[in-house]
């Protein structure tokens, strides 16, 4: 960026940040949802919630499937890195 066009889009300076940091949240907290270690734990508690009774087949299952379809995305995603 040149010395005239940094000038002129200094006003936009706030703009850019913001825009910044709010990216930064977005993929943090991206990095959260689809961690693979934490998605396990969330299998673990939903079955020990339904083995404490907490839970009922229905909503084991479709918590089930919503968190492995999390984990399958996540291993998409890691492999969308790799390559």
């Amino acid at each position: 960026m040149g010395l005239i066009t940094g000038l002129l889009t200094l006003p936009l300076a706030p703009v850019r940040g913001v825009a910044w940091v709010a990216e930064q949240v977005k993929q943090h907290a991206e990095q959260q949802y689809y961690d693979p270690a934490l998605i396990q734990r969330q299998i673990a508690d939903v079955d020990d919630a339904y083995a404490a009774g907490c839970l009922s087949d229905s909503e084991r299952d479709r918590l089930h499937e919503d968190l492995l379809n999390r984990l399958f995305e996540s291993q998409r995603r890691r492999r969308g890195e790799e390559m």
